[in-house]
């Protein structure tokens, strides 16, 4: 018999009710050092005294109104992030599939409202992630995410994951934007390089082509900057971003710049829980703390330290690593063995972490994560690995 919740996920037998910066308590008192931060999602740790005091006070005040009228806190938001940004102007939504579907039309109105509506393909690459509505399954056509659903929406062609020779020829005049994560998250843990994605950009400015970065997952301080592009020294015209701007509580929003947003007049697009105050007094809160770049300092320094003692981890383990990948506090361990059997056995030594594809463990902990619990970390990970090994 069906259960009341949807059994559309394979769960863990594993509950919880209360956080505290790195840790999670269980029902039964047990506590699990996180390094999942529920996908990237939790930025500055449980229950974060910042966040908390800021959510009590605007949940004090007002939670929510129609985007029929002005919002003072959505607009601090948007400021701060033009103000951190690329981006000219900014829409809120509660979530980053949301952010896909108007990245989306937004690329493709850009062009209908310059007289070729002809351009409407979308070029994305294999192993992405772009959410689970039908649109962001057709963008990311993997059979996975695909079989089952259609008919798909037409209009995406994809290519292999890093050809930037096919890249160069699948751009064309039907061509609306490309769309790609500077740093895969779902897809393993892989990044494009600074030459790579210079190399998008390139072929994007040649054809006319817009730009879509989604940093869903990468993107918030989580590599170290504040979004993973920067460090190419390059920018997008769309941005998708969710996950840790919230800190835990759901938004996410697109970033534009004018011209790529010009045809998203009054009408073209709405939302009615999207960009509410409550969830945007939250979001400007991360803001200002992420794009602090003290803050960005210290990640850098943690992921270095992070990635220093898993290339220990990795050589200690042979048969179970293959390598480290990943930037700041955005890593994976390269498995030999199924990643499912590693976060298996990281519950046992109470450590969560989350399986990706391509047969890599992602580690995303809390920005926030202090050393010492770096080191515990590792030390979890290296007796579940000889768990692995044994069993």
């Amino acid at each position: 018999m069906i259960p009341p919740v949807l059994p559309t996920y394979n769960r863990a037998p594993l509950a919880f009710v209360k956080g505290e910066g790195s840790w999670l308590t269980a029902e039964d008192g047990s506590r699990y050092l996180d390094l999942g931060a529920g996908i990237a999602v939790n930025a500055l740790g449980h229950a974060n005294p910042d966040l908390v005091a800021t959510l009590t006070e605007q949940a004090g005040r007002l939670w929510h109104v129609s985007n029929l009228y002005r919002i003072p806190e959505q607009e601090r938001l948007a400021a701060l992030m033009v103000e951190h940004t690329f981006a000219d102007t900014v829409f809120f939504t509660n979530s980053g599939t949301e952010a896909a579907e108007l990245a989306i039309k937004m690329a493709r109105k850009h062009w209908y409202d310059r007289g070729q509506p002809e351009r409407i393909e979308i070029v994305t690459f294999e192993g992405s992630f772009h959410g689970r509505s039908t649109g962001a399954i057709a963008a990311a056509g993997s059979e996975k995410m695909v079989k089952g659903f259609g008919p798909l929406m037409p209009g995406f062609v994809h290519l292999p994951w890093g050809d930037m020779a096919a890249l160069a020829a699948a751009v064309g005049p039907q061509t609306a934007a490309v769309m790609v994560e500077p740093v895969q998250g779902e897809g393993g843990i892989r990044p494009l390089s600074d030459v790579e994605l210079r190399e998008i950009r390139r072929i994007c400015d040649e054809s006319g082509a817009l730009l879509i970065f989604d940093e869903v997952q990468c993107g918030m301080g989580r590599t170290g900057r504040l979004f993973a592009h920067e460090w190419a020294g390059v920018t997008p015209d769309i941005m998708m971003v969710a996950k840790g701007i919230g800190g835990g509580f759901p938004l996410g929003a697109v970033l534009a710049t004018e011209a790529a947003a010009s045809g998203m007049g009054a009408g073209s697009h709405g939302s009615t829980y999207g960009g509410n105050p409550l969830a945007c007094a939250v979001g400007a809160r991360v803001m200002e703390i992420v794009a602090d770049p003290d803050f960005l300092a210290e990640v850098n320094r943690k992921g270095a330290l992070f990635r220093q003692r898993l290339e220990g981890l990795v050589a200690a383990h042979p048969d179970v690593f293959e390598a480290v990948r990943g930037q700041g506090l955005m890593l994976g361990l390269k498995c030999k063995i199924a990643p499912a059997d590693l976060v298996r056995e990281g519950y046992a030594e109470h450590l969560l972490a989350v399986p990706a594809a391509d047969n890599v463990v992602r580690l995303l902990p809390a920005l926030t994560i202090p050393d010492a619990d770096i080191a515990e970390a590792v030390e979890r990970l290296d007796r579940a690995a000889t768990r692995v090994a044994a069993a």
